[in-house]
């Protein structure tokens, strides 16, 4: 059952999917609406999932899952990855890569390999400052407190030595 992203506990399972580019109006209209379809339809084992989701920036497909009235099951984690995965096929992007890295340079969002970006970070053209996305966060309020953060702030750190 869909719901609305706000009203999810801060304990609702999260998952992020970062898109390697924008998308555009038309095409994000259409990602909410298939995102809507099939979240209203997500079930385990035969109970209704009540779930919601967000996208951010044009490019982040964040889906969250309260967990309290019915769990994800391996069944239903494999149907949402389906329809990732076909998204990626109906807009040509790539969403499931957690080798890549995406940050803010001012006001864009730059998306890099993750070999790129520790190069970046060997050359200073990121510091421990720059804004990152962690997306390994496992919760809403985690999302919420430490997925936009300096690159210090998350697990980016280790290549800003």
């Amino acid at each position: 059952m869909l719901v609305d992203f706000e009203v999810l506990p801060d304990n609702a399972r999260i998952w992020i999917y970062q898109s390697d580019r924008s998308f555009s109006d038309a095409e994000l209209s259409e990602v909410e609406q298939q995102l809507a379809l099939f979240i209203d339809k997500w079930t385990a084992h035969g109970s209704e999932l009540q779930a919601g989701f967000e996208i951010k920036y044009k490019r982040f497909i964040i889906i969250g899952l309260d967990q309290s009235h019915a769990s994800a099951s391996g069944c239903s984690i494999d149907s949402s990855v389906h329809f990732i995965q076909s998204l990626e096929q109906n807009y040509n992007v790539n969403l499931m890569d957690r080798m890549n890295v995406s940050f803010k340079q001012g006001e864009y969002i730059t998306y890099k390999p993750l070999k790129d970006f520790k190069k970046m970070a060997k050359d200073k053209a990121v510091s421990k400052d720059t804004v990152v996305f962690n997306n390994l966060v496992t919760n809403k309020q985690e999302y919420l407190e430490h997925w936009e953060v300096p690159a210090q702030d998350s697990w980016h750190a280790r290549f800003l030595k």
